[in-house]
């Protein structure tokens, strides 16, 4: 997002005085001591409106994948790792969004309750045009957000309604009543929606500086110049239309997935042609980005980016910035790193031979004596594997239990627990030696183009089969075979696999999940999955034990769930505070 005016505008705006930031300037946009607050002054307003920005929770980073069968971590204090093994209650909740998007909430129906009240800037028009765009960003947040919290907290209550959760559409003050009872899911959907909708009819599809012949209709008579002075490319990485419409199709997808929706077709269909518009705004099928599986280490592509610009495979992202965190994090520990998350045998499994066949087929060709070879090109990508390279220099990383360094599996306190190491998101050109550490840069991405396509794929298959396409001009097959072609899987022999899935629904759907899996590992989508698909929870995490050139598969970790932990809970002081709230089922 554009660092003058997220990063800057919501650290200045809020907490400190200071010069107009936007060039050319909102007239009347200066900071205002909250205490002193008028409407007649832009600048506190908008500040208001930048704290639904700075609480959009980031997937990427938050590494709950250690939830899940996918991994692991050798960080004994890490919340996720205490919830996988029991400690999950309404009262200790790491993936609760009750507090953080309720807060937003309320500062986007402030917003929205003033926006009209404030004179934006001494040109008249481009007032108005300010106020629509605004009007336009807290809808669609606040949609994004009452998404966010359904895909935490909504599920089946004691009385058995699938319920959501309370709808708040103006601002709460001291005198409001809080004691407001949960809506039910499919009235939540709705209005995210609503929202939604709304924010693609107030919102340019994205902030470029365009010509007058390009100005949408919708805007009315105005100049390129006024238009671009409110939509203009100053503005990229705000909310557009374009993330409205893939929010739209991510809350339908939960919305149709079996622990929400009736599995009827049309729910499926609905979230199938969501993505398919979404999709087809950027060119189709076709549009598939080649680098979709590296965007975070194309060294010239991030180098080149221009603040708020997206490559091919984003959609939506955070700002750049400069570090080595991520590495420090995980980068094994003869390359000065913690070693902190290890893939699970579990997930190295779930990656097929490169010719498509799964490993377990026995015409794949895999070969327990060398279980690396020969496979998805993406598992060596992703993961770090016993004799794998990484780091600056390409350094060979020994993780045996045997193995001489500490490296090794249980060496030292940051050794792999899993014979594993983290290798996707990490940027091999980062340095951790102390006598020459350097940082590059990273960023986060909000919305990938890969996770629309799969969106895609697993609605259009439910809807209309492995090879239907609805309205749309590409079925789930196609995706699919696209998705992996890019990957190198089944690229050479025609992939007999995945041809042999397209003649049934059901082999499509496993094939559609694994991908989802494979595709989006450690960026945070593995544990929401599981859910919503109403899947196994409490597979133990798996490991590998290397000894002599020996491989045996070893137990790691136990996951602990209770089956109604399909739905996450209320938090238990919302639940002790007002009695209108009703518990899901099973939690307290």
């Amino acid at each position: 997002m554009n660092k003058v005016i997220l990063t800057l505008l919501a650290a200045v705006f809020i907490l400190s005085g200071c010069k107009d930031l936007i060039d050319p300037a909102m007239e009347n946009n200066r900071q205002l001591d909250p205490d002193a607050y008028h409407p007649s002054d832009a600048r506190f307003p908008y500040g208001i409106l930048l704290n639904g920005y700075t609480r959009i929770p980031t997937n990427s980073w938050s590494f709950s994948d250690v939830a899940t069968d996918d991994a692991v971590t050798n960080d004994q204090t890490n919340v996720f790792l205490k919830m996988a093994l029991g400690q999950w209650t309404s009262s200790n909740d790491p993936l609760s969004q009750w507090t953080n998007s309720y807060a937003a909430i309320q500062y986007l129906n402030i917003t929205l309750a003033e926006v009209d009240k404030v004179r934006w800037a001494a040109d008249e028009a481009i007032s108005k045009l300010f106020a629509t765009r605004i009007k336009g960003e807290a809808y669609g947040l606040r949609g994004m957000f009452l998404y966010y919290l359904l895909q935490a907290h909504a599920g089946v209550a004691e009385s058995g309604s699938l319920l959501g959760v309370p709808i708040l559409l103006e601002p709460q003050d001291a005198n409001a009543d809080f004691n407001k009872p949960r809506a039910t899911f499919e009235e939540c959907i709705k209005q995210v929606y609503k929202d939604l909708d709304t924010a693609v009819a107030l919102l340019p599809l994205d902030y470029e500086n365009i010509s007058a012949a390009q100005i949408p209709p919708k805007y009315g008579s105005i100049t390129a110049e006024q238009y671009n002075r409110v939509f203009g490319a100053a503005f990229r990485g705000l909310f557009t239309a374009r993330i409205a419409k893939a929010i739209k199709a991510k809350a339908a997808l939960l919305a149709a997935s079996p622990a929400y929706g009736t599995g009827n077709g049309a729910a499926w269909a609905n979230a199938a042609n969501y993505a398919a518009e979404v999709l087809n705004l950027k060119g189709g099928l076709g549009a598939l980005a080649a680098n979709g599986l590296t965007w975070y280490s194309s060294a010239a592509e991030i180098a080149g980016l221009a603040d708020g610009a997206n490559p091919p495979e984003i959609l939506w992202r955070n700002n750049y910035g400069d570090n080595r965190d991520l590495e420090q994090a995980n980068f094994p520990p003869t390359l000065f790193g913690n070693g902190r998350i290890n893939p699970t045998q579990n997930l190295v499994n779930a990656f097929p031979m490169a010719n498509g066949l799964p490993i377990s087929d026995p015409a794949s060709g895999y070969d327990p004596a060398a279980p690396y070879a020969g496979r998805d090109p993406r598992l060596k990508l992703f993961v770090l594997v016993n004799g794998g390279t990484a780091g600056p220099n390409n350094t060979v990383i020994n993780t045996a239990a045997d193995g001489p360094t500490n490296d090794a599996l249980n060496k030292v306190e940051t050794s792999t627990r899993t014979g594993y190491y983290l290798r996707k998101l990490l940027r091999q050109d980062v340095n951790l030696n102390p006598t020459s550490a350097n940082n590059q840069r990273h960023y986060k991405p909000h919305i990938r183009y890969t996770e629309i396509f799969l969106i895609y794929a697993e609605a259009a298959n439910e809807a209309w089969g492995p090879t239907g396409r609805g309205e749309n001009s590409f079925s789930a097959y196609d995706v699919i075979k696209a998705i992996r072609n890019r990957a190198g899987v089944g690229s050479t022999n025609g992939d007999p696999y995945l041809e042999a899935a397209k003649a049934s629904k059901e082999a499509m759907r496993d094939l559609v999940r694994n991908e989802r899996r494979l595709e989006l590992c450690f960026e945070g989508f593995r544990f929401w999955d599981l859910r919503r698909w109403k899947a196994r929870l409490n597979e133990p995490a798996m490991g590998v034990r290397i000894r002599n050139g020996n491989h045996s598969v070893i137990p790691v970790e136990d996951r602990v769930y209770q089956d109604y932990m399909t739905y996450g809970p209320i938090p238990y002081m919302e639940k002790l505070k007002y009695g209108a709230l009703q518990q899901n089922r099973g939690w307290q």
